[in-house]
């Protein structure tokens, strides 16, 4: 049984398929939460719109395709409320309450506001909707009333501003929400292929999903140690773009041996590689056996948002009632 008090809430975006970068700095973290807490983890459709408003049809599309990662990765459904936001229409009038107490000044000093504009400039984010972003994440977080949001450092502002909207909205309204804590996720230190952040943006991802035979194609490809021009060249692992996925995906002894072979030249980069290759291929290749099983059920992936559908609306029905008692907006 969980304690009622160590409750969890966190989503992601359904805007394509998800890659290493995703499950190592999200959903190992939420795989192990769901062990001690009481969870909802949304398929943040709503969020999504903020960025790809123009093409909204191809969101669908992807939405099945995230419960199939989340489940294959090791989500239970009977372990943890999995959800898909737009289907909550009380976070959609929680986030109307919220962006009436939230001053814009709160909303344009986010540096993720920034960073994100300057990244994607060429999609036009100058909308209200992409302003007001973290008050709809604030809302999806506060309405069920969380004790911890599994955030990374650097989604900590995003935190402290739905903290803040709680302070704002307990002063003014009374008690409402507590103030939820980071529950920060191991940041595993994985490059892109190209050496740069992993992201589906740049084309330097390795997909959950992607076929293998691709995989050990773009592995191949891989940038290793810069220092390394010739095959006789000593190699420095702390500077190689290869050897952190050895660090993920071989066993201790292995890396060990690879470190030590590297320094002394005595492992070239495309050997090196190919046993990267296989060890990844023993993560990938259970994990895609475990996803094919929707293949044979699907509309599996839709019956599992549905059930969590009706567990998220009531638990955030609760909350919603408080809300309105609270302003006198009942009867």
């Amino acid at each position: 049984m969980t304690e009622p008090n160590k409750r969890i809430a966190s989503g992601m975006r359904p805007t394509g398929p998800l890659h290493l970068g995703h499950y190592f700095g999200v959903l190992d973290s939420w795989v192990a939460l769901q062990e001690t807490h009481q969870c909802y983890f949304f398929v943040a459709d709503w969020h999504a719109l903020t960025t790809e408003y123009a093409n909204p049809r191809r969101i669908k599309e992807f939405i099945p395709e995230l419960v199939k990662d989340w489940v294959a990765a090791g989500l239970d459904p009977e372990k943890c409320v999995l959800f898909q936001q737009s289907q909550v229409k009380e976070h959609l009038e929680l986030h109307i309450l919220l962006s009436m107490v939230t001053p814009v000044s709160w909303l344009e000093r986010c540096p993720t506001y920034k960073e994100m504009r300057e990244q994607l400039n060429a999609k036009d984010l100058s909308t209200y909707g992409f302003l007001g972003y973290p008050v709809l994440m604030a809302s999806d977080i506060l309405i069920y009333k969380p004790s911890g949001v599994p955030v990374g450092q650097d989604q900590l502002p995003h935190l402290e501003l739905t903290r803040e909207i709680a302070r704002r909205v307990n002063g003014m309204w009374g008690e409402v929400f507590p103030e939820p804590e980071a529950v920060l996720t191991t940041q595993a230190k994985l490059p892109g292929l190209d050496g740069r952040k992993m992201s589906k943006s740049y084309g330097n991802s390795i997909s959950l999903g992607g076929d293998l035979d691709g995989v050990r194609k773009a592995v191949s490809g891989m940038l290793t140690c810069v220092k390394r021009a010739r095959l006789k060249d000593p190699g420095d692992p702390d500077e190689c773009n290869l050897y952190p996925y050895h660090v993920l995906f071989s066993t201790p002894e292995k890396c060990a041996e690879i470190d030590a072979a590297c320094r002394k030249a005595e492992i070239g980069c495309g050997e090196c590689k190919k046993m990267m290759s296989e060890a990844l291929m023993g993560f990938l290749e259970p994990f895609q056996q475990r996803r094919a099983e929707f293949d044979r059920n699907p509309g599996l992936a839709w019956d599992i948002l549905e059930a969590g559908n009706v567990k998220a609306r009531e638990a955030s029905r609760r909350t919603l009632e408080e809300v309105r008692e609270k302003i006198n907006f009942i009867g």
